[in-house]
């Protein structure tokens, strides 16, 4: 049992103490989150959001290269919209929790999200795997495009080959971005802890991360509010929402505002 006087003694979750033990013992601890983290403070799924005007439309009809091309304008308006959703949204205990983590030990935080939260809440060097929702990136550019001097529009275009502005995340039959992958993977085998937030563990090639993880030695905490696919993967499962949990697993700093 933890005798740090800022972690509470009480364990409303069986296995938190366990939990809190492995998290205390490791020396690199690898973190993959999920939809679940980004839900408690708000940011709809992209399922969820497709509300109001939006209800009419499949997702695949909006998160793809081919209905990009179709309908250019309809789908830059969407992510518009979903960015403005995520920019009222603001980082919860959980993602304040994590950092807290990474300023005590060697800490990898890989995410699934695209809201960029973790950031918000001072995580650094995270890899985003499905990219990012506030970034942008080139159909097709030639090299030289620049977002300074784009053509204002709905979308943007280059200036010199007039390639469309997109939103820089993977869409549906992308692959995910090369780098990231890798680095999500080494960092998956070289830690000797992997714990699981917020994510049902239904989307791969993430979902193959904490099996991975656990492959080469590492043991698996998972905290998400309902059953997963990853749960007989884990050596502890903590049935709780992130932002009540996380931060009873470590000392926190005691700051949870953004950084300016």
């Amino acid at each position: 049992m933890s005798n740090d006087p800022l972690i509470p003694t009480s364990s409303p979750w069986p296995g938190l103490e366990e939990a809190r033990d492995l998290i205390a013992q490791a020396r690199s601890v690898f973190v993959l989150t999920g939809a679940g983290i980004s839900a408690e403070s708000g940011v709809p799924t992209f399922r969820d959001a497709l509300t109001g005007l939006w209800a009419q439309f499949d997702p695949e009809e909006l998160a793809s290269e081919d209905a990009y091309r179709r309908q250019p304008a309809l789908v830059w308006e969407w992510y518009q919209h979903r960015r403005a959703l995520v920019a009222a949204a603001r980082p919860n205990p959980a993602h304040y929790a994590l950092a807290a983590l990474a300023a005590q030990k060697p800490v990898t935080l890989v995410t699934q999200n695209v809201d960029g939260l973790h950031q918000r809440a001072g995580s650094e060097h995270v890899i985003e795997l499905h990219g990012n929702l506030f970034a942008n990136k080139w159909l097709n550019g030639c090299g030289r495009c620049d977002e300074a001097t784009a053509i204002p529009g709905d979308p943007p275009c280059c200036s010199l080959c007039g390639a469309l502005m997109r939103p820089g995340v993977v869409w549906f039959g992308e692959d995910l971005p090369r780098v990231a992958r890798f680095r999500a993977e080494h960092a998956a085998e070289t830690a000797d802890l992997c714990l699981v937030v917020g994510t049902s563990g239904l989307v791969y090639p993430a979902a193959g991360l904490p099996g991975l993880a656990r492959d080469h030695g590492a043991r698996v905490v998972v905290v998400n509010p309902q059953p997963s696919a990853l749960d007989q993967t884990a050596d502890v499962v903590l049935p709780a929402a992130a932002g009540a949990c996380l931060p009873l697993l470590w000392p926190q700093s005691g700051t949870e505002t953004e950084p300016d």
